[in-house]
């Protein structure tokens, strides 16, 4: 079986979606894609599907954020061409290869070197876990969550981004700086033609 899983926030202000190691029992707050491709990694990170999820998803409670629901999101979304056919064409590997350095910057963002050291997990099987080095690396790392990365947005964050949203509009052959609106227009386009074939 696969040794990992896509998770994403169920609700949330940031849609951010993230690797889990698949002996980790997902929380029911997150929602689970049962890939582990950086591939598909990528395309659910683009703003591509952010503005899917954005447009057909939900919002929930007081704060009005975005809820990630997977039968109106995830399985209306309509993926490049011929990447449910497990195509390995050279735009899926640039969209890998940019989701895969976008997921190893924010992972090392989360869990700095110079802050934590891996420990062996005392029950067999489960994966090392990381701890801090001492108090003032713990201290640090409470602050260091994807939400308040996110709501920083340092420069290698949005450079990685703008990446991979450049690697995905390739394997859709769209240009890389179409406007959100004309975005949606496209994929809501490609989604009724699908769905008349079907």
């Amino acid at each position: 079986g696969m040794h990992r899983y896509i998770v994403t926030p169920r609700v949330g202000k940031h849609r951010v979606f993230r690797y889990l190691d698949a002996r980790i029992i997902p929380d029911t707050r997150l929602v689970v894609i049962a890939d582990d491709r950086d591939v598909m990694l990528g395309v659910l990170q683009s703003r591509f599907h952010e503005l899917w999820s954005l447009r057909y998803g939900a919002r929930h409670g007081v704060g009005n954020d975005p809820e990630y629901v997977h039968t109106r999101t995830f399985e209306t979304f309509p993926f490049p061409e011929g990447f449910d056919q497990g195509v390995e064409g050279a735009q899926f590997s640039a969209v890998a290869a940019a989701a895969n350095k976008l997921s190893e910057l924010r992972e090392n963002w989360l869990n700095p070197p110079d802050l934590v050291t891996q420990v062996p997990e005392v029950v067999p099987g489960y994966p090392d876990r990381m701890v801090p080095i001492d108090e003032l690396a713990a201290e640090k790392l409470k602050t260091r969550t994807l939400t308040n990365l996110y709501n920083e947005r340092p420069a290698w964050l949005l450079h990685a981004h703008k990446a991979l949203d450049e690697a995905v509009a390739a394997a859709y052959g769209w240009p890389a700086d179409l406007p959100d609106d004309e975005v949606l227009a496209r994929l809501f386009e490609l989604n009724q033609q699908r769905a008349a074939k079907q």
